[in-house]
């Protein structure tokens, strides 16, 4: 193989590295997602019996968990979609999964923003 081959191979090698280690940093995004919204729903146990009922807390959770789910199969596409375009010589960086997935991000995280800020918080009375 002629010096130009090898290093045109090893690029190509490369590349593909640099696609798993990005798969699998999308994998532990979606673990963290699904946990984080497995926690939620668990905190509500945590309230007071007087307003378990009254916080929207466990759709957010729900929410999380689904988005996680939703990343393991988007993430997994997208793998296969540049794995196949560095084969083909024909990958182009796109934004559009990057855009998408920090807006979804952001609108979860107002979602918890306003679960915290809406949730009512129980005050013990004591009396003499």
């Amino acid at each position: 193989m002629s010096e130009n081959g090898r290093s045109r191979n090893a690029a190509r090698v490369r590349d593909h590295l640099a696609n798993e280690r990005t798969y699998l940093a999308w994998m532990r995004t979606a673990i963290a997602l699904m946990g984080f919204g497995v926690v939620i729903v668990r905190l509500r146990y945590l309230l007071p019996a007087a307003i378990q009922g009254h916080t929207h807390g466990w759709m957010l959770g729900l929410l999380f968990a689904l988005f996680g789910l939703a990343t393991v199969v988007l993430s997994t596409a997208q793998y296969h979609a540049i794995r196949r375009a560095i084969d083909s010589e024909s990958y182009e960086p796109n934004s559009r999964w990057i855009l998408l997935f920090s807006v979804a991000i952001a609108i979860l995280g107002a979602g918890v923003l306003y679960v915290l800020l809406s949730t009512p918080v129980a005050v013990d009375v004591i009396t003499p």
